[in-house]
Formats: structure tokens, C-alpha cells, sequence
């Protein structure tokens, strides 16, 4: 009887161990996306515990703290965005796949112990260092779009971005081996590569994003390159008078601009999505002007078109958004399913000539009258620009609101 007891005792004792989750090792791991051309999208992280690392992009720092695991895999679930990595731990580190549930997109993922972004084999024999006159997908009129680059290198390190009319490619960082420059980012949302062989005052490369788009670029070395004004791309169209509109909170309760609440105050409409990346940044920001500047007569209200297949869906990133960041405006659901047409999401706000970028903000005044409306987003990885904004928007808001005291 003895010897029963104890052999089951073994065998419970057995089962436990056997079944023990794995979990994440501390340290520096180098984890990249296997994308076409047998190209990889990499990126840095440091593991602190086995419930939270931070992802490492030039000067970002992103703070994963959504880790979860299941015998010999884990979940490691971005910030607000919804994208997730799924993977196998094994002795090596990590396989497995990143996913974009709304967009039905799946990358192969790894991680290994390292702590180099990109291996360098050779010395840089080439300075990237200035700004860039950019032109993407130079071959297609369909595609072809502008962009201003911003480098700095030091040795082999490169760290900049990108910036385009609707705002920039947030924090870039590689390395120049040889004559061939190499950047990446990942986010959560954003997935880049760039490849470029590089002269002393030019650039031909391509531009990778997640495994799904690949295009070609060219740039030449312009230190006087500026791109159009971000404040003369968009405006209300003639025979409109005011901007407005009537869109469900995440309670399904119609909001409306004429609605009582919202009278007499000078009104900032952000126009967004919680799977934009530059909408973040923006964001951010409006958050944190508010805490800087409590006035109750200043309301932001945001108008949120979402990638997201359903309303339910859609607004659970919403109130997931508005939980991480700390938001108390209103965040209204525009438009969910088809955020990418943009021709689309026009319809819901006609009184626009056109929507090209998210986020778009419009600034009204007491009268509801739109004073101002700025295309696209400049965050904190556009260095000065970003600056340049934050100046501008408080200036032009601390006007609006004398001109209201005045009247």
C-alpha cells in the first residue's frame, strides 16, 4: 500500500514538472520580421523580467508589459496597437509569426540572444549625414509621393526619418556597411526597412513594409529641400460654412459639434486612427497639453476611422487607446472596416476637399469657424519640426482664445 501511495506521489510530482511553462529569458535579444527578397526586418529588445521588456528604436523606448504564456509559447501583445507576436520559445530564443488580426496580415517572426541590429562588415566609406530630397515609387504616377529624409551618422550608426506630407516614418535607426545603408523600425503598427546604396549625394533603394508593399526610392543630398506647407493641403470646400458632423461615442451615444456642450469653445478636431502610429504621437501630445493647460473653454474631440472588421471591435481599440493614454475627450467612431480609403472616409466629412493623411486636425473657433486645418503629423522623431508644431499649436490656440475674451 506504501509503495502505491508513493508511486503515485511520483508520478503527480512527474506531471507537474513536466508540464512547467517556459518562460522568457532576461536579457538583449535581436528580434526580426522575415519579409520578401530574403530580407528581415530587425529591431532590438531587452527582456528586464519574464512579464516585461522594452523595444528599442533609435530614442524610443517601448514598454511591452503584456506578456503571456501558454506551456512552450508566448504572447507578447504591443501597446494600443492590436498587433501581437505569437511564438515557440526554444533554446535559441523565439520562432513564430507577427499578426495584424483587422488586416488578415501574418509575418514570420525570430528572436535570437544578440544585441546588433545589423552586422557590419565593413567600414563606412560613405556620410549620410543632412537632409534629403525623397521621391518614392519614382516609377509610378499612381504611387509616387515626396518625402524630405533627415539623417545622422556617426561612424557606421545612422538614426533619422523620413518625413512626408502626411507626416513622418518615426524612429529610423541602422547603420551604413560600406557604400549600403541600412535602416529599420518596429512598433507595434510599423514594420520598415529601407536598403539604399548611397554616394555622397544620393540614394537608390527600397523601402520594405511588414511583407506585404515593397517600392523603389531615390534621393539626392538637398540641404534647402523642404516639403509643402502641411497647412494649405486641405480645406473646406466652397458653399459649406461649418464643419460638422454627428458620430456614436463607444457607448453608441450621438455626438454632434452643434450639440450644447461644444458651444462657444475653441474646438480641435482630430481627425485619426488607433492603428496610426502618427495618430499616437499626436495624441500624446494632445493629451498632454491639456494637463498643461486646463481651460474648459479649449475641447478636443477625436473622429476615429478604424481598420477594425467590426463596430465592437472598433471600439474596443478605441477605449483600449483612450485607457493607455489617459484620454478624457471624446473619441467618436467615424468609420470602421475600410479606414485605408480614404476616398471613403471623405464621404463622411464632404465639407473637405479630400482626406490624405491621418491625423488631420482642424482647429475652430468660438464661432465654429475652421481658422486652420494641418495635414499630417510631425511626432518627436522629426526632431525641430516636432518642436516647430508644439510652438505653433499653443500659440495659435492661446490667440483663438484671446480673440474670443475680446469679443
Amino acid at each position: 500500500m506504501r509503495l502505491l501511495v508513493a508511486l503515485i506521489g511520483f508520478l503527480i510530482c512527474f506531471s507537474c514538472t513536466s508540464k512547467k511553462t517556459k518562460t522568457l529569458e532576461k536579457g538583449n535579444y535581436r528580434g526580426f520580421l522575415q519579409i520578401q527578397d530574403d530580407e528581415e526586418i530587425p529591431f532590438l529588445f531587452e527582456v528586464e523580467n519574464d512579464t516585461l521588456l522594452t523595444i528599442f528604436n533609435a530614442d524610443e523606448k517601448i514598454k511591452v508589459d503584456e506578456i503571456s504564456y501558454s506551456n512552450d509559447s508566448i504572447k507578447i501583445q504591443t501597446p494600443v496597437f492590436e498587433g501581437y507576436i505569437l511564438a515557440k520559445l526554444n533554446d535559441d530564443g523565439l520562432n513564430g509569426n507577427f499578426h495584424k488580426p483587422s488586416l488578415d496580415r501574418i509575418v514570420p517572426f525570430k528572436a535570437v540572444k544578440d544585441s546588433a541590429r545589423f552586422s557590419v562588415k565593413k567600414k563606412a566609406i560613405v556620410s549620410v549625414t543632412g537632409n534629403w530630397e525623397t521621391v518614392f515609387s519614382y516609377n509610378s504616377e499612381v504611387d509616387k509621393y515626396i518625402a524630405k529624409g533627415i539623417f545622422e551618422q556617426k561612424g557606421n550608426t545612422v538614426t533619422g526619418t523620413f518625413r512626408t506630407t502626411s507626416g513622418d516614418y518615426r524612429y529610423l535607426e541602422g547603420v551604413m556597411d560600406g557604400d549600403t545603408l541600412r535602416l529599420s523600425t518596429f512598433d507595434g503598427a510599423h514594420a520598415f526597412l529601407f536598403k539604399a546604396k548611397a554616394t555622397d549625394s544620393t540614394l537608390n533603394g527600397l523601402f520594405y513594409s511588414d511583407n506585404h508593399w515593397k517600392e523603389p526610392f531615390t534621393a539626392k543630398l538637398n540641404p534647402d529641400y523642404e516639403l509643402p506647407n502641411e497647412e494649405e493641403l486641405t480645406y473646406i470646400k466652397e458653399g459649406y460654412e461649418f464643419f460638422d458632423f454627428s458620430f456614436p461615442d463607444t457607448r453608441g451615444r450621438v455626438v454632434s459639434l452643434s450639440d450644447p456642450e461644444f458651444q462657444n469653445k475653441i474646438i480641435i478636431i482630430q481627425i485619426m486612427g488607433t492603428w496610426c502610429p502618427n495618430c499616437l504621437d499626436e495624441s500624446k501630445f494632445l493629451v498632454n497639453y491639456l494637463k498643461e493647460n486646463l481651460n474648459e473653454d479649449v475641447q478636443v474631440i477625436s473622429l476615429a476611422f478604424e481598420v477594425a472588421k467590426t463596430r465592437l471591435k472598433a471600439y474596443d481599440r478605441i477605449n483600449r487607446l483612450k485607457e493607455k493614454l489617459g484620454i478624457e475627450y471624446p473619441v467618436l467612431l467615424a468609420q470602421f472596416g475600410n479606414a485605408a480609403n480614404k476616398d471613403l472616409a471623405q464621404q463622411k466629412l464632404p465639407m473637405l476637399n479630400h482626406l490624405i493623411s491621418y491625423p488631420t486636425t482642424l482647429f475652430l473657433d468660438s464661432n465654429r469657424k475652421v481658422r486652420k486645418i494641418h495635414t499630417g503629423f510631425n511626432g518627436p522623431a522629426a526632431g525641430d519640426k516636432y518642436k516647430e508644431f508644439t510652438e505653433e499649436f499653443e500659440n495659435f490656440v492661446n490667440a483663438l482664445l484671446e480673440e474670443k475674451q475680446t469679443k
